[in-house]
Formats: C-alpha cells, structure tokens, sequence
C-alpha cells in the first residue's frame, strides 16, 4: 500500500507518519510528498528521509483543475493507493476528489463541525469553549464538511495559550492519526 501525504506547512503530522513508518507501526510505504509551498519544511522532511516530492506553485497554473491534473499525474506515476492531508491548506477538487473517491482524508485541530477552516485552535481560544480537539474526516468538496471517521476532544484549561493549546492539540493529532491510518489501510474500523 502507498501513500501520498500533502502538506503545506511545517508538516509535524508528516513526520509522526514517517516516523511511524519507520518504527514499524504503520505496514506502508510513503510514496509522495505533495506540497504547494516552496518554503515548507515538510519538503525538507520528505527529503531527510529520501520520500518523492511534487512541489507546485498554484499561481503558475490557470486554474485549480490544471494543477490538480498534475497532481494526478505524479500521484499514478507513484501508485498511489490513499491521499492523507497533514496541513495542507486547500480545498481538494473535482478532479482528485473524482480519482480517489473515499480514499482521501484530512486531519482537523477541532471537534467538527465546531470551528472549520483556518485558525481553529485561535477559533477555540476566542469562543471561551472549554473542549476542542481533533478531527479526522473523508474529504469532500467542502471545507472541513466530509464524513467524521475519528475524533477526540482535548480540554481546554484556563492557563492555556495558544502555543499550549497547540502542543496538546497537536500530541493528540499525532496519535490518533497514525492509529486511524492503520485501521483504514487494514480494512479495521477506526
């Protein structure tokens, strides 16, 4: 089984893949690294570890359909068999949304459908909630809107800041991730 991960950022879901890849926890091969940033350290990650990349500039194409046509080409010049979003910070189109029907998931810092799109730990903070946590979906054409597959709340305490919210957020992406991952890719329920 191979995996394509997209990413735009940092990529610290990335790396907790690649890193349970190597342990041996996660029984796939990390086929492609998709990333619309140039400057992303998830490049620099996928190239610590000898993982492909399609790096794009979505500017340089007409349109969102060229550029996921592109996508497309590298992703069956790899043999990709699942997409998994770690960050990446664009709404999937018609043309891959079409290539991988259900084979495309997405990892969110919330309890969907609270607090979809960008800054939703910052969403969290300025609502005065008291839980948030992660999300872990099928993507679909809308934004953070596909089928809920995982979720686990994280509790919000008072002392928090946005960076401790975000460390706590981002230790229970890490795990819940990798363990969801498995259980698509083995066919057990999530």
């Amino acid at each position: 089984m191979k995996i394509a991960v997209f990413a735009s950022g940092t990529g610290s879901n990335f790396q907790a893949i690649i890193d349970a890849v190597s342990a041996g926890e996660l029984a796939v091969e990390i086929g492609l690294l998709v990333c619309d940033k140039q400057e992303a350290k998830a490049i620099e990650r996928a190239a610590n570890h000898g993982i492909p990349t399609f790096v794009f500039s979505p500017k340089s194409y007409p349109s969102k359909e060229a550029f996921e046509t592109d996508i497309l080409e590298q992703l069956k010049a790899h043999s990709i068999d699942w997409i998994f979003l770690a960050g990446y910070m664009r709404l999937i189109g018609n043309v891959l949304l079409g290539s991988y029907t259900g084979r495309i998931v997405n990892i969110h810092p919330s309890l969907l459908p609270s607090f979809p799109g960008k800054d939703a730990i910052g969403q969290a903070l300025q609502a005065g909630v008291k839980l948030t946590g992660v999300t872990i979906h099928y993507v679909d054409e809308g934004m953070d809107t596909g089928p809920v597959i995982a979720q686990e709340a994280v509790r919000i305490d008072e002392s928090d800041t946005r960076e401790s919210l975000q460390r706590k957020i981002q230790a229970t992406e890490h795990r819940l991730y990798i363990q969801t991952i498995g259980n698509l890719l083995t066919g057990a329920r999530a």
